[in-house]
């Protein structure tokens, strides 16, 4: 069997980790059936005139990442239990779940010096890490308390004051009684699902959306239906047409900057949603986790319904830190009330301390000012990347005014895993547009995070895809 990668020594990425990503990406292309046999270490080495030494790491890493197994005495062979990702369908079998949350985890995988285009993270040199520093001392100093015990069920009570004065400015009304701090946006939305839905409900989802929402669905149990995100958000023709099939129990949304295609809702796909989940009496999760990337504010749909039928859920962790986890649901009171007994018996509490570390960096003014910053470095990386993609004969789904993500796609390219496979041996990964989908079906569209946009091994990659050959 012919393993078909390609090396380059001269692109300063490190041997072994082109391999692993080029087995990747070559495994996941389904050019070859699980359980075939790999070249041999020596056979590997001499095939691409490299030394034993990186092929015998990148082997281990393989294995440890379970795309392939190790039989003692007789080789390594593609694994039969490929992690999520590696195929094209999905399933809406909730013991599935677990295999689906892979391509979560492939954020995480990627050997350190690959350039993670694909990313959902800003990177540690945009972060404002002496502040970050700064506030952990603080808060040891003056709370040492916090290091060591849980937070109140509700969270921080001056944590909670900060959230209802930002949401103020979207017109969301609500005291601080009605926020609930959660360990990130991703409890927030668990803890909804565990309280709102029930095995064998039905909900709607945006296509694309935020895979690791759809993981936690069907582990839930419930039945996915999605709906097209066009330009201006949600396809009210889809809506209203499912609406004659289904009655479904929630709509799940992400309106501002959406995660992947970067849009954000138009006013009258808002107003319109509303209105038909008063008709058909089912509720909205939005979810506005990239609020603080918005520089001229919109409405949201809780602006516009304040709470009645709309839950908010927003939080700090995409913008302050992935690490301290600061997420938040701002609902009704009764609502908040049972969520927190949900909280208590799943978590206990919260993280006192890291609670105490955001709040002092709201106070001291700190996040205002890196937000500041961030949101220049963020808007100028989107400008520039665009601009990259449209010279490399790239195609944009529509330009975000904010935010991180652009969903692009090489015209003549019919299958995003065939961009997969060109950027590995660059040292570029990428996600492929399937894992954003309901039921991981293909797709031509990748998602792109403009902070990496500009990178030379990036740059090199969007016009490598350009110049692949047609689909035949």
């Amino acid at each position: 069997m012919k393993l078909e990668i390609q090396l380059d020594r001269d692109n300063g990425v490190p041997l072994t980790d082109q391999i692993v990503t080029g087995v990747t990406a070559w495994i996941r292309s389904r050019a070859a059936h699980p359980g075939s046999k790999l070249p041999s270490i020596r056979q590997f080495a001499a095939d691409f005139g490299v030394s034993r030494f990186p092929v015998i790491e990148a082997y281990d890493r393989l294995v440890s990442l379970g795309y392939v197994d190790s039989r003692h005495g007789s080789g390594f062979y593609i694994s039969d239990r490929q992690p999520a990702g590696t195929h094209c369908q999905g399933t809406s079998d909730p013991r599935r779940a677990e295999d689906e949350s892979g391509h979560l985890l492939q954020q995480f995988n990627h050997p350190g010096e690959t350039l993670k285009l694909g990313s959902g993270f800003i990177p540690e040199s945009w972060r404002d890490m002496d502040s970050i520093a700064q506030a952990i001392r603080h808060v040891s100093r003056t709370d040492p308390a916090s290091m060591v015990e849980y937070a109140t069920p509700l969270g921080n009570p001056t944590l909670r004051e900060h959230l209802q004065s930002r949401i103020a400015q979207l017109g969301i009304q609500a005291d601080p009684s009605q926020i609930l701090i959660t360990n990130g946006a991703s409890q927030a939305l668990d803890l909804l699902m565990r309280y709102m839905l029930k095995a064998g409900d039905t909900i709607f989802v945006e296509d694309p959306g935020y895979y690791n929402l759809y993981g936690l669905l069907k582990l839930h149990g419930v039945r996915l239906i999605g709906i097209p995100r066009t330009r201006n958000g949600p396809d009210l023709d889809v809506v209203q047409a499912q609406l004659k099939l289904h009655r479904p129990k929630l709509l799940f949304i992400n309106t501002v900057f959406h995660n992947p295609t970067g849009t954000t809702v138009a006013p009258q796909v808002a107003f319109r949603l509303l209105q038909l989940a008063r008709e058909h009496g089912f509720s909205i999760i939005e979810d506005d986790i990239y609020a603080d990337f918005q520089t001229d504010l919109t409405d949201r749909l809780a602006t516009l319904d304040q709470l009645e039928h709309v839950i908010y859920v927003g939080g700090l962790s995409k913008t302050l830190s992935s690490s301290l986890r600061i997420g938040c649901v701002v609902a009704s009171h009764a609502i908040i009330k049972d969520l927190v007994d949900i909280k208590m018996l799943t978590s206990i509490g919260g993280s006192r301390f890291a609670e105490a570390v955001a709040v002092s960096l709201l106070e001291r003014g700190a996040y205002r000012k890196y937000l500041e910053r961030l949101r220049r470095r963020m808007r100028d990386a989107l400008g520039s990347t665009i601009q990259t993609l449209e010279d490399a004969g790239w195609e944009i789904f529509e330009k975000p005014v904010g935010g991180k993500f652009v969903w692009a796609r090489v015209p003549h390219v019919a299958d995003a895993e065939r961009l997969v496979a060109c950027g590995a041996p660059l040292g570029v990964t990428v996600v492929p547009g399937n894992y954003f989908r309901p039921n991981m079906e293909a797709t031509p569209w990748i998602r792109i995070h403009v902070a990496f946009g500009n990178e030379p091994r990036a740059q090199a990659f969007f016009h490598a895809a350009a110049a692949l050959p047609a689909d035949a």
